[in-house]
């Protein structure tokens, strides 16, 4: 097992990590009865790609290690209605000032990012849009 996850009521639950003890609460969003003072379920989907996608990208180039510290990634989710789903991800990645990547090693991190596991597990349905923005 990888987790659990409890219902605490008023729309929120809490996801423990078995192996770490590590914690997290989601909450449904405002647009859906919910709170929205925590990751909604649906927002982790968006993260959770971009965690994958920057992670993968260590993973495999290891030798650009000190070229990724410090890179960030923003992630918006469009919910479509009826039935409501994800029907689109936006992803921008925004690197640490003062580096730059030759041109071969950002088609190398472009390729490793769109092969990540998270991205392979998304539903082809589902609108991916990532600006690996590297024009400064």
């Amino acid at each position: 097992m990888t987790s659990t996850v409890s219902y605490c009521g008023e729309l929120r639950t809490l996801a423990t990590h078995l192996q770490s003890g590590s914690t997290f609460e989601t909450d449904a969003p405002t647009d859906n009865q919910g709170k929205g003072e925590r990751f909604s379920p649906t927002d982790l989907i968006g993260t959770s790609l971009a965690a994958c996608m920057l992670t993968t990208m260590a993973i495999k180039a290891k030798d650009l290690e000190d070229k990724l510290k410090g890179a960030e990634a923003s992630t918006e989710k469009m919910m479509t209605s009826l039935p409501r789903k994800i029907g689109g991800i936006n992803i921008r990645f925004n690197w640490t000032a003062g580096v730059n990547f030759t041109d071969e090693e950002k088609k190398r991190l472009e390729d490793i990012a769109w092969s990540c596991p998270v991205k392979e597990s998304i539903h082809p349905s589902i609108q991916l849009h990532v600006d690996f923005n590297w024009a400064k």
